[in-house]
């Protein structure tokens, strides 16, 4: 199901806790998973359940109550668009806007060509860098509709 990486990767994560507190290493499981599939199948979130030998509505609960665990396909980069206040009184309006049309997709869309999926998130925790994104794991601060170009068209 998973690669020999992921599979020890698992196995570390597991190995933090007490042989019969495994199930604690639900959440760093479900993300190496996801880090290998792109999202989290509902084959995926058994496998995770059956590898820490806890009923699979336990996964699947914990899968479906935090929003960074992807239950469809999504894009191979994800971009996550700050609309909290200070972004919003710093342009992230004008930023979504440029977003939508560049990728001609609206949040929640992915790209014809799977590369990006687009999402509007309350808050990133960098106001003081608004307007901003996160794509994928990277941070992005004081966006402008042409920083917004240079780094997209830097992406693969």
């Amino acid at each position: 199901m998973l690669s020999e990486h992921s599979e020890n990767e698992i196995d570390r994560e597991i190995a933090k806790y007490p042989p019969e507190r495994k199930q604690a290493a639900v959440m760093a499981a479900l993300t190496i998973a996801q880090r290998e599939k792109g999202w989290l199948s509902e084959e995926t979130l058994d496998y995770v359940a059956h590898r820490l030998e806890i009923p699979p509505i336990r996964v699947s609960e914990v899968a479906t109550f935090y929003s960074m665990y992807e239950l469809e396909p999504v894009g191979r980069h994800k971009i996550f668009l700050c609309t909290n206040i200070s972004c919003m009184l710093r342009g992230s309006d004008g930023i979504a806007k440029h977003l939508e049309n560049k990728l001609k997709i609206k949040p929640g869309q992915t790209t014809d060509d799977g590369k990006f999926t687009l999402r509007e998130v309350e808050c990133l925790a960098a106001c003081g860098g608004a307007p901003m994104m996160q794509l994928d794991d990277a941070y992005h601060e004081n966006l402008t509709p042409e920083r917004v170009d240079e780094i997209l068209d830097a992406m693969e």
